[in-house]
């Protein structure tokens, strides 16, 4: 079965570093301009070189995004950006604009130019035009069927890499090419500032009754018009792998540092157990679960969606309140606070490799061994007993209702 590469989402620093330490083969970023997120905390340059430097010494790659429309004025700064992204030796450039493909290869020849997801790919001629214009890969559009993928494999180069979305929100628009954010808010959806005006709730009013607002209904009750799911693939990764898929991408770059984690951990024991030609164990199938999220789907690859129309509220049912800087043979641990917690409280156990275990606080320390009964101090360090030893970047979460 064709082996694949599991693509996470590095919003910033800390999400890069759980990434990698959940299993990432590569890592998707964005410098400080250029990129589709600019809400993520994305890199400064020298932030950058830390990451690649940092991935690096992990054996994970490292693709740039690019992928906004640049106008005239961007367009004259691209070169130097892409010089550095050359400097640096990143992996590989993610774009969607034939002139800044063309200038990639010529500002940095030894970077690899993939076709962003915005370039709207649904077809093998135009796989194969990208190809032939000197792309390594493209990432489809997220509304195609996986028979339609299937054959975009059979009918493009086989060495051009196709690399799908598997995990994530959805956009309403096709392939993000909306409009909205930009009229109501100002904010341009295709270049990074999407103000997501599709989860908003809509009334109808009439031109000569101002003020007089109808509610908008489709069936049941329900008001939100253009509320997309977001799509899971955890349960599909074998049917991806044998469509021939070489990538499978994990959308959240704004999205958190304990996203980051707990969904690349889920879909990294996802694709192992499919290579192995295993079933998932069920716990890691779960941990899709403790993400925030709105209702699942499965995309387009069986099918249209659908939309949910009952609210726009994401489903947050967990809350972190801890990180793990060091654990030793017999669990002793230091710890910094994100949420604060109390003695008694029961939490759970994740970590990098590590099954999720309940446990009860039983005793809290401060960074001088004092005991305490709470922490509370954001950022604070202090010290507990875990139920085993557990590498760095592993996390303490607790059942909280969170849905907005």
């Amino acid at each position: 079965m064709n082996r694949i590469e599991l693509l996470a989402p590095a919003g910033d620093m800390e999400r890069l570093q759980m990434a990698a330490a959940y299993g990432a083969d590569a890592v998707y970023l964005a410098g400080n301009t250029f990129g589709m997120r600019s809400f993520a905390g994305n890199f400064s340059p020298e932030e950058l070189k830390t990451a690649v430097a940092l991935c690096r010494s992990r054996g994970v790659r490292v693709h740039v995004t690019c992928n906004t429309m640049p106008r005239n004025d961007e367009t004259a700064r691209l070169p130097q950006w892409l010089e550095y992204l050359e400097e640096l030796g990143v992996d590989a450039v993610i774009l969607a604009d034939v002139g800044v493909l063309a200038l990639a290869k010529r500002h940095a020849p030894h970077v690899q130019c993939h076709i962003s997801t915005q370039a709207s790919i649904v077809n093998y001629q135009s796989a194969r035009a990208w190809h032939d214009l000197g792309a390594s890969r493209v990432i489809l559009a997220r509304e195609l069927s996986l028979d339609e993928i299937r054959e975009i494999r059979a009918k493009t180069p086989p060495e051009l890499e196709i690399e799908v979305f598997a995990h994530g929100a959805m956009c309403v628009s096709y392939s993000g090419r909306c409009l909205l954010s930009n009229y109501m808010t100002g904010r341009d959806s295709n270049r990074g500032a999407c103000a997501q005006p599709c989860r908003y709730q809509y009334a109808l009013m009439e031109e000569k009754r101002p003020g007089e607002y109808f509610p908008v209904y489709e069936e049941n009750g329900e008001t939100y018009i253009m509320n997309s799911r977001d799509m899971c693939m955890i349960d599909h990764v074998a049917e991806l792998m044998e469509a021939g898929v070489d990538s499978l991408k994990l959308e959240g770059r704004a999205k958190s540092a304990y996203y980051a984690a707990i969904v690349t951990g889920a879909y990294r024991h996802a694709i192992d157990a499919a290579a192995a030609g295993a079933p998932l164990d069920p716990v890691w199938r779960d941990e899709v679960e403790h993400i925030s999220h709105r209702h699942y789907s499965t995309g387009f690859f069986y099918g249209p969606p659908g939309q949910f129309t009952e609210n726009a509220r994401y489903v947050r049912d967990w809350q972190i309140v801890a990180k793990v800087t060091s654990c030793d043979g017999e669990g002793n641990a230091i710890l910094t606070l994100n949420n604060k917690f109390s003695v008694g409280d029961e939490l759970e156990l994740v970590g990098p490799d590590v099954r999720p275990q309940a446990l009860t606080v039983e005793a809290l320390w401060d960074g001088d061994g004092l005991p305490l009964e709470e922490v509370r101090r954001p950022q604070m360090v202090f010290c507990m007993k875990l139920p085993c030893q557990v590498p760095p970047l592993s996390l303490l979460r607790r059942k909280a209702d969170l849905s907005p």
